[in-house]
């Protein structure tokens, strides 16, 4: 047996937040947010899916945001997105660590941890 891919990851936020999450994670990010199933929707929390990328916020009593575990998502076009979270009040920090990859980190409405990764071989000339 092995571990052959990741459904979802799943991150906590607190209760009664949700058009907070939707402004993040649809407006900004981009990711459309999908229904909960039934059996869960009473639950609070939202669900954003597009094709494999799939982020499921689930409430959490006394919710402690993840400050080093997080999402490391591939971006088409980083200086555009960042443009617009730094728009919109977000912190962003650049990490030039790795080769052949720009990446920032910034931090949902939540103060959950977010990496943002543009490949540059993706990036446009």
């Amino acid at each position: 047996m092995a571990v052959i891919s990741i459904d979802h990851i799943q991150l906590a936020m607190p209760k009664g937040r949700e058009d907070e999450a939707r402004a993040f994670y649809h407006n900004i990010l981009g990711v459309p947010e999908v229904p909960k199933p039934a059996e869960l929707s009473g639950r609070g929390g939202a669900w954003f899916e597009r094709g494999t990328v799939k982020i499921h916020l689930g409430v959490e009593d006394n919710f402690r945001p993840a400050k080093k575990a997080h999402p490391a998502l591939i971006i088409s076009n980083l200086d555009e997105l960042v443009s617009s979270l730094r728009s919109q009040g977000y912190e962003i920090v650049y990490d030039k660590s790795l080769l052949n990859v720009e990446r920032a980190f910034t931090h949902d409405p939540f103060g959950n941890r977010v990496e943002l990764i543009q490949h540059v071989s993706d990036k446009r000339i």
